[in-house]
């Protein structure tokens, strides 16, 4: 068994030759299969002897060609500041944050941990590692120091970019007291590999400062030369650690590598989002809203558009600051044409604007929409594909292509996904695999689920933006994704998912999060989904809890409208429960009886991972009052302690 049969070799063959390399490869493709005996995971490897720097093929080859007027990013702050950065300034600025690495002893192989929100440095700096061979490795700028520590110590990082602070909801939120603690001491004394902490002043804030470790960005990087001579690296060389939410546990850190990384991260970008007129390309401008440090910004914000030389916005602040209204602005200021969010975002711009969006905003540039993270709403994909996408009229008809990809941070690119050129799309769908993969949807025993019956989904042919282990523990590699299906070759992604009748592939949530009642198997997306379309319910958690009788129980965990929130609170007050009553049958209606919750918890959030999955193991231990797992991973951490308020008072 290979992991990729010979025309899809030649298919990635061709895709690789968009990039500019050094030296070509003399080997394609290769695959060691897992050897279960001793508990080795699969070798996998792209574009054996091929040499290339990605830094060179996301700006160099750019301003090479003549395009260093081209803006490359179009930037804005939470608090409205605004710069464009041209092909030809990114190359500058790269180049002085590549001399800046190297002059604080940063060299290839060498980890750097980024802790930093979405700003323009962020971008520099990510490249500047790719340049000389650094494995970057990028934190949400609102994780905390626990969450930092843990990358850090595992990365055996040797140098961590941090900020004064930054914009968060209209303050400046401290973030080097938690970079501080995060590497306490450092090399030096012995507790962590840091030598150094930069930090780029963003808020002007007041912060502590350890002299000899920590160093000022404007000082380190203003005065170095602005060329730098790049070094080709090997296609296997390693890119960036990136770890997982930890949806299911302790994160993990998985790298990923070079030429396949970039290979496919430029081939996917191309083929979902940029103009299908290659002469019309020009136009584009692309925006993924995804925090910088998630994988979908890698791919999809850093270096698929960079590489195709695109232009796109990327903005700092958070979608409702100082108003509900900030992205449409955005979206109308620079006319962007590809809209690339996730479920989330889109049913909280559902619940800001019950009544849909404004008809003053003009969204006549957008071409493409899309969402990643979990699989969308059909009532969210509606909503946003009639409101943004002109799906009642307009320019485009029947509305503008959606599509709603499903991938993951192993995968490091696109792997379903209905395809722009599609004549119809069915709202909530993954579709199918993108040219070049392909996937299946099995039982236990490796045998394919008929239509209808939920099974687990399995990458069989993989694409060379696959990671190739996991950083410092090859074993979890092996168990995590390939031990299930070794026999096979078969990339275990841990979702659940079944066929429909047209053989397409509908995304069903991870198969931990599948509810057993009464002998009937569910998935929590199908029943949150059913909640979402009520007019009440901005957003849904669906968990199971046990139950003596049925063996789980369905615990939904439901964020409001204003509205409705107002009545359940008059609920409370006279131990009514109409909204619950409401909730529950029109579970019933949409679903089945068997598919009524329990229980209905409302909260004013659910717990998210910075991808925009919700973390519904940690609903379950909020309900049942077992200990938390890991919850370092969380986008909104706070949200604990407020469901912990709300279920103390039930």
């Amino acid at each position: 068994m290979t992991a990729a049969t010979p025309d899809r070799i030649a298919f990635w063959e061709d895709a690789a030759r968009r990039l500019e390399w050094a030296e070509p490869w003399h080997s394609a493709h290769s695959w060691t299969p897992a050897d279960l005996e001793s508990d080795t995971p699969p070798e996998i490897r792209w574009f054996d002897g091929g040499k290339l720097n990605a830094a060179v093929n996301c700006v160099d080859r750019h301003v090479a060609a003549g395009r260093g007027e081209k803006v490359a990013l179009y930037f804005e702050g939470e608090p409205g500041d605004r710069l464009a950065v041209t092909y030809a300034d990114l190359q500058r600025r790269v180049a002085q944050a590549a001399h800046a690495l190297e002059a604080l002893g940063v060299r290839k192989g060498d980890r750097v941990v980024v802790y930093l929100p979405v700003l323009v440095e962020t971008v520099v700096v990510t490249l500047a590692c790719a340049r000389i061979g650094a494995v970057h490795s990028l934190v949400f700028g609102g994780f905390s120091a626990e969450a930092l520590r843990f990358r850090v110590e595992d990365t055996g990082a040797k140098l961590l970019v941090t900020t004064d602070g930054q914009y968060r909801r209209g303050k400046a939120v401290p973030v080097k007291a938690n970079a501080d603690a995060a590497v306490r001491g450092g090399a030096a004394a012995g507790d962590n590999g840091i030598e150094h902490v930069v930090v780029i002043r963003r808020t002007g804030s007041d912060i502590a400062w350890t002299p000899g470790r920590d160093v000022w960005w404007h000082e380190l990087v203003d005065g170095q030369p602005e060329t730098h001579e790049p070094e080709a690296f090997d296609a296997e060389t390693p890119l960036f650690i990136m770890y997982t939410s930890g949806t299911t546990g302790k994160p993990k850190g998985l790298v990923h590598t070079t030429g396949g990384y970039l290979t496919q991260a430029s081939w996917s970008h191309e083929f979902l989002f940029s103009n299908p007129d290659p002469a019309l390309r020009d136009a584009d401008v692309h925006w993924c809203t995804a925090d910088l440090a998630w994988v979908t910004a890698h791919t999809y914000e850093m270096y698929g558009p960079l590489s195709n030389g695109v232009t796109q916005v990327i903005f700092e602040g958070t979608p409702n600051t100082p108003h509900p209204g900030r992205h449409f602005e955005i979206i109308q200021r620079y006319g962007v044409t590809s809209y690339y969010t996730a479920p989330t975002l889109v049913r909280s711009l559902m619940g800001w604007f019950p009544d849909g969006v404004p008809a003053d905003y003009d969204f006549s540039s957008i071409r493409v929409l899309g969402t990643v993270g979990e699989a969308v709403n059909p009532e969210a994909w509606r909503w946003l594909r009639s409101n943004l996408g002109r799906e009642a009229g307009g320019d485009v008809p029947g509305g503008v292509p959606m599509v709603d990809t499903w991938w993951q941070s192993e995968t490091g690119a696109t792997v379903l996904s209905p395809w722009p050129t599609d004549a119809s799309f069915k709202p909530g769908c993954a579709t199918r695999a993108l040219p070049g993969l392909a996937t299946d949807i099995v039982d236990d025993d490796g045998v394919r689920v008929p239509p209808g019956v939920q099974g687990n989904i399995v990458v069989t042919e993989s694409g060379p933006a696959m990671a190739r282990t996991v950083w410092g523990n090859p074993r979890r590699y092996l168990d995590s994704y390939w031990r299930k299906y070794a026999a096979q070759g078969w990339f275990l992604a841990g979702d659940g998912a079944k066929f429909d009748d047209d053989g397409d592939t509908w995304i069903l949530g991870r198969t931990d999060d599948v509810l057993n009642v009464s002998g009937h198997r569910m998935s929590t997306i199908e029943i949150e989904s059913a909640l979402v379309s009520h007019p009440s319910v901005v957003e849904a958690g669906v968990c199971p809890v046990a139950d003596p009788t049925t063996g789980h129980a369905i615990a939904a965990f439901v964020v409001l409208t204003r509205e409705a929130a107002s009545a359940a609170a008059d609920d409370a007050k006279t131990e009514g429960d109409s909204v619950a009553s409401a909730l529950r049958a029109h579970v019933a209606r949409e679903i089945g009886p068997i598919a009524k919750p329990r229980e209905i918890v409302v909260v004013p959030d659910v717990p998210k991972t910075r991808s925009g999955k919700i973390m519904r193991r940690l609903l379950t231990q909020l309900f049942e009052g077992t200990p938390l797992g890991d919850t370092t991973s969380l986008q909104n951490e706070p949200c604990i302690a407020e469901i912990e308020k709300v279920l103390a008072a039930r």
